[in-house]
């Protein structure tokens, strides 16, 4: 999904007092919509939870974009979740599929 709708829609959500967290793989975009709360991962376009049947490594981005739920100060939160460190090296788009 777009990464600039994503944001645009999580903000009108959030001023209607609805929680929203994303992930992204573009955190250049997700600082210009300025997106309440975004997890920041290093992987391509299309894999936003890594490597296909990594489930470890999906439950972890993924309750980490539930933690930032639990973030207390003015939005926007962009939050990286390190998954290039000990994770092995970043996947790129061919070695995915």
């Amino acid at each position: 999904m777009c990464h600039q709708t994503v944001g645009l829609v999580a903000g009108e959500l959030e001023r209607r007092g609805i929680a929203t967290t994303s992930v992204t793989v573009l955190p250049e975009i997700t600082r210009k919509v300025r997106t309440p709360r975004a997890l920041s991962v290093p992987y391509p376009l299309g894999y936003p939870l890594g490597r296909p049947n990594d489930v470890e490594l999906q439950t972890r981005i993924v309750r980490a974009a539930l933690a930032l739920l639990r973030s207390v100060g003015p939005a926007p939160v962009l939050a990286s979740d390190g998954s290039d460190s000990g994770s092995g090296p970043r996947p790129k788009r061919s070695s995915i599929r």
